[in-house]
């Protein structure tokens, strides 16, 4: 049995299934030939020791240089992809499956963005330059667990604690300070760490120095982490959120709404739930896409999800239990029409956030049909083309549009019976 450094009994990982995968083995054994020393590390370990599922990337360490492990790898037959060789990781492919093989490192310059380093081959100085210390644990090929900065017990007490001192870990990234929430909204419970928290707030200004991407890119993950709803408000608090949203935020409509997300079995999204977290109006969405530089297909979906939001919170004085098999007391096809304009992905998440802004439990059975509106009604596809109008003889251009549109009002009007024919007939 190992230990860690402060005495703490390690477990031993020999015989588990991972260890034992074939494409796992032939890389260990190309890297280990003649003398080499590899190990896994990262998340994938992390996650064993926590009893979190492991579907990460299994990245692997070595003290070999990466032209050693290239070369070795493409000795034993396997590919070999320099994906950052100057940052001392090749990526070696077995059995068609990418394994990240990373030289050990020590930092040699830092400047809160990005770091410089060396290679080296001491595990414990390669340890000290990772982030969290159950971030920092490896494994070796036959099971043995290797500690050098307690994070062994920091996974066993769920607790993100920074390595060595907080100021010094952040002020080498400072992105270090969104990965420490992030992190503790993933595998923490209770109150964030102390010694991590204050120096948070001692290294706010930090955040200025990070691209939106990246602040975005924390963010998506956040948002649907176990604890997000308490560790956003312990950031409100903290003075991070603010900065990141460049809003304010709406805490209590966000806790509602993943409670309900929740109870639904829906899928979390981070789109929508930035749209619950941060927008009062629908110029919130372009103010928060612009801040974090979100992609083209997030700001339509956070814009119509905030546009369904209020077309559906229109209805809710009608949500409650009905005998027309809609869940709406007033007007069924009034909501068949909203949820063909709006599309089912747009209603849904509309749904979900006016249902939040309404307040109902997440039991509430009048706003769970009505979230299940898609499921028991398909919108039909309008059949009526300009090409149809054209063929009767309605010649290309404006009136033709009209027409058309005209047409395509009946349909709805019609609760989506009317044919062609009837269309084509009653035009």
């Amino acid at each position: 049995m190992s230990h860690s450094d402060d005495g703490t009994a390690l477990p031993s990982f020999a015989g588990a299934p991972f260890l034992a995968d074939p494409a796992l083995r032939r890389v260990v054994e190309a890297i280990t030939a003649d003398g080499g020393a590899v190990r896994l590390v990262g998340g994938f370990v992390r996650d064993a020791v926590l009893g979190e599922p492991m579907d990460g990337d299994l990245d692997l360490a070595t003290p070999l240089l990466p032209e050693v492990v290239s070369e070795r790898a493409r000795a034993a037959g396997l590919k070999v992809v320099p994906t950052g060789i100057e940052h001392g990781t090749v990526t070696v492919v077995a059995d068609g499956r990418p394994f990240e093989v990373t030289t050990l490192r020590r930092d040699v310059a830092t400047d809160g963005r990005r770091a410089e380093v060396a290679f080296g081959s001491d595990w414990l100085e390669d340890a000290r330059r990772r982030d969290f210390t159950m971030n920092a644990l490896s494994l070796s090929p036959d099971g043995t667990l290797h500690d050098p900065v307690g994070g062994y017990a920091d996974c066993l007490a769920r607790r993100v604690r920074f390595i060595g001192v907080a100021d010094e870990r952040i002020r080498e990234d400072y992105l270090r300070i969104l990965r420490f929430f992030r992190f503790h909204a993933r595998f923490g419970t209770g109150a964030p760490d102390g010694e991590g928290l204050h120096a948070v707030t001692r290294n706010l200004s930090g955040l200025q120095q990070l691209s939106a991407e990246r602040i975005a890119q924390e963010m998506r993950k956040l948002v649907q982490a176990t604890g997000a709803a308490e560790t956003l408000g312990c950031m409100a608090e903290c003075g991070v959120l603010d900065r990141v949203l460049a809003g304010v935020p709406r805490l209590v409509r966000f806790a509602r709404w993943l409670d309900v997300v929740r109870a639904t079995g829906t899928a979390l999204a981070p789109a929508p739930a930035l749209v619950a977290l941060s927008t009062f109006v629908p110029e919130d969405v372009e103010r928060l896409s612009a801040r974090l530089k979100l992609s083209g297909a997030e700001r339509t979906r956070m814009a119509d999800a905030e546009t369904a939001r209020q077309a559906i919170s229109g209805l809710a004085a009608s949500v409650e239990e009905s005998t027309d098999g809609d869940g709406l007391a007033a007007d069924g096809h009034v909501a068949r029409v909203l949820l063909y304009r709006l599309g089912p992905v747009a209603w849904g998440d509309g749904a979900l956030l006016a249902w939040a802004d309404a307040g109902a439990a997440p039991g509430d059975a009048g706003w769970r049909a009505l979230l299940s509106l898609p499921e028991r009604w398909t919108a039909p596809r309008f059949s009526l083309a300009g090409r149809d109008l054209m063929a009767i003889g309605l010649p290309a251009g404006p009136e033709l549009g009209r027409r058309l549109a005209d047409a395509e009002a009946r349909w709805i009007a019609s609760d989506f019976t009317l044919t062609k024919a009837e269309l084509l007939g009653d035009g």
